[in-house]
């Protein structure tokens, strides 16, 4: 088993159940992504704590943390194509 400390599997874990209470649907994606911003934090702590290995253990141990994962990393590849364009403000 792979080491986890108790904040890493916590926040995951609070990522997980965020991503999980909507539908694998578009319509899940959207309603996701429209409240996102309050996980963003608790994402971020957890892929900066974590090692290659720990980062692979929780996505598979978390589908939910998985999903945001891959919805965080298409918003950033819109966002680098300008697909997606930011406010000059943000």
């Amino acid at each position: 088993m792979i080491d986890l400390t108790a904040e890493q599997r916590h926040l995951a874990k609070r990522v997980h159940d965020y991503a999980c209470r909507f539908p694998l649907t578009e319509e899940g994606d959207a309603q996701l992504l429209q409240s996102c911003y309050d996980y963003m934090d608790a994402f971020k702590r957890v892929m900066d704590s974590a090692s290659k290995v720990q980062m692979d253990y929780i996505c598979l141990q978390y589908p939910g943390y998985f999903r945001f994962a891959k919805w965080i990393e298409r918003l950033a590849q819109g966002i680098a194509d300008g697909v997606i364009e930011v406010p000059k403000e943000h």
